[in-house]
C-alpha cells in the first residue's frame, strides 16, 4: 500500500488550509454579499455562523480525514462501509468541481487586471472604473483565455503535489497579502466620509434581514470556511494521525474572521467615501480596489502588488477545490497524480465556458432569472454547501463512535470535558436544526 503524502510542517497545513478558506470568499465575495445584504446584521450572523456553526463543522471534516488518512470518498467508505455515506464525499467532489468551473473565471478577472495594471491600463487610463470592469468581463474570448490561464496554474501546482506544491505555494505569499491590506485600510479609512462606510459595516441593521438574506450568510460562513464539500476532510487526511487538530481550526477561522474584517474595512469606507453603490454586486471589489489606489502615492505599483497577491489568495482556493477532485481519483497512488490533475483541470474548464460567457455572449440566457454564473454560485453557496454540511453534521455523531471524538478532542487535543460535550451538541443537534429552518423558512413553509 503506498503512504499518503502529508503536510511537512503545522504551518505548513494552516497556511494552506487558511488560503483554501480565505480566496474568494473573504476578499471577493464577502464584501458585495454583505453590500447587497444590508451591510453590519449580515456581517454580525456571518460572524456567528463561522464561530458557532462553521467551526464545529471544521472540527467534525477534520477528524474524518485525519482519522482515515484517505480522500474525501475513501474516507466515508472506511467509516461507514456499504452503505449510502460514501455519497457524501461525492456530492463534496461534484460541488468542488461545480464550484472550481466558475471560480476559475473570477480568478480570470482577476489575471486580466494583474496583466492591465502591470502595463498600466487600469489606474488614470479610464474615468468609470466600472465600465472598465464591464468592458473586462463582456469580452468573450480574454475571458476564456484567463479563465483557462488561472486553471493551468492551478493544475500546475496540484500536479506536484502536497509538499512541494501547494504548501510550498502557501507559505511564500500568504503573510504579504495581510501588510498590503493594511495599506490599502489605512488609505481607505483616511478618505472623506469613511465613516460612513465603517457605519454601514459594522452597526447591524436587522431591518435588511430576510430569511433569504439569513441563507446567504449561513452560505456564506460554510463557503469561506470550505466547509460541506469535504475539502477539509482532505486536506486534514494529510495531517499525522497523532496531530492536534484544535490549534489549526483555530487558527483557519480566526485568519478567515480577521481577513474579511479587514476586507470590509478596506472596501465600505471607500465605496461610500467615492459615492459608490454598496449593492454593487461580484464586481464591487474591482470597482473600488483601482478607485482607493488611485488616492495612493505609487497607486499603480501598489495596485499590482495587491493583485497578485489576491491572485494567489485566489490561486490556494483553487488548489483545494482541485485536489479534492483530484485526490478521489488517484487513491494515494501519485504517480496518477499529474496526468489525472490535467485531465480533470481541463473538463473543468469546459464545464467554466458557459460561466465565463454568461455577461457576453450568453448574457440573455438565464436559469430561474439569474445568469448561467449567478446560479451556478447560488446552487454552490446557498443549496450544495449547507446541504453538505447537512449531512456531515448528521454524519459524524451516527457513525462515528463518541469514545473515538472524544479520543480525536479531548485526549490529542486536551479539551476539557464540559467543552467536548457542546461542541458534540452544536454537531449534532444544533447546525441540522438551523439548516433545516433556514432552508424551509426559505421556501415558504413559515
Amino acid at each position: 500500500m503506498q503512504e499518503t503524502e502529508q503536510w511537512s510542517s503545522k504551518i505548513g497545513f494552516i497556511l494552506a488550509a487558511a488560503g483554501s478558506a480565505i480566496g474568494i470568499g473573504a476578499i471577493w465575495k464577502l464584501p458585495y454579499v454583505t453590500g447587497m445584504s444590508g451591510g453590519g446584521a449580515f456581517f454580525l450572523l456571518f460572524i456567528l455562523f463561522s464561530l458557532f456553526l462553521g467551526f464545529p463543522l471544521l472540527l467534525a471534516e477534520f477528524i474524518i480525514g485525519k482519522s482515515t488518512q484517505s480522500d474525501a470518498v475513501t474516507a466515508y467508505q472506511k467509516i461507514a462501509p456499504h452503505t449510502a455515506w460514501p455519497w457524501v464525499g461525492k456530492l463534496g467532489v461534484f460541488t468542488s468541481f461545480l464550484l472550481l468551473s466558475f471560480y476559475s473565471v473570477i480568478g480570470g478577472w482577476i489575471i486580466i487586471y494583474f496583466a492591465k495594471g502591470i502595463v498600466g491600463d487600469v489606474i488614470g487610463k479610464e474615468a468609470h472604473y466600472g465600465q472598465l470592469f464591464n468592458d473586462t468581463i463582456s469580452n468573450p474570448g480574454l475571458a476564456i483565455i484567463a479563465q483557462g490561464i488561472f486553471l493551468g496554474i492551478t493544475v500546475l501546482v496540484v500536479a506536484k503535489g502536497i509538499q512541494n506544491g501547494i504548501e510550498k505555494a502557501s507559505k511564500i505569499l500568504m503573510p504579504a497579502l495581510f501588510i498590503l491590506f493594511l495599506v490599502l485600510i489605512v488609505r481607505s479609512l483616511t478618505l472623506d466620509g469613511a465613516m460612513e462606510g465603517v457605519k454601514f459595516f459594522l452597526s447591524p441593521d436587522f431591518t435588511h434581514i430576510n430569511s433569504e438574506s439569513i441563507l446567504y450568510a449561513l452560505g456564506q460562513a460554510f463557503f469561506s470556511l470550505s466547509v460541506g464539500v469535504s475539502v477539509m476532510v482532505t486536506y486534514s487526511s494529510y495531517l499525522p494521525r497523532k496531530s492536534n487538530i484544535i490549534q489549526p481550526a483555530v487558527s483557519i477561522v480566526s485568519m478567515n474572521l480577521v481577513i474579511a474584517l479587514l476586507a470590509g474595512l478596506a472596501i465600505f469606507p471607500a465605496v461610500f467615501s467615492l459615492g459608490l453603490e454598496p449593492a454593487e454586486g461580484p464586481g464591487l471589489l474591482f470597482v473600488v480596489l483601482p478607485s482607493v489606489f488611485e488616492q495612493i502615492v505609487f497607486g499603480p505599483f501598489f495596485l499590482v502588488c495587491f493583485l497578485a497577491l489576491f491572485l494567489f489568495a485566489t490561486l490556494t482556493s483553487a488548489f483545494s477545490m482541485l485536489e479534492i477532485v483530484v485526490a478521489s481519483v488517484v487513491k494515494g497512488n501519485d504517480d496518477k497524480r499529474k496526468k489525472t490533475a490535467i485531465m480533470i483541470g481541463i473538463i473543468i474548464f469546459a464545464v467554466g465556458v458557459p460561466s465565463a460567457l454568461s455577461y457576453s455572449v450568453l448574457e440573455d440566457m438565464t436559469i430561474f432569472s439569474k445568469s448561467i454564473f449567478d446560479a451556478a454560485d447560488y446552487l454552490v453557496s446557498n443549496i450544495l454547501m449547507p446541504l453538505g454540511a447537512l449531512l456531515i453534521s448528521i454524519f459524524v455523531p451516527l457513525r462515528i463512535k463518541k469514545k473515538v471524538l472524544q479520543t480525536e478532542l479531548l485526549e490529542q487535543s486536551k479539551l476539557g470535558a464540559s467543552v467536548f460535550h457542546v461542541w458534540y451538541a452544536i454537531v449534532r443537534y444544533i447546525i441540522p436544526l438551523v439548516i433545516i429552518i433556514v432552508f424551509l423558512d426559505t421556501i415558504g413553509v413559515f
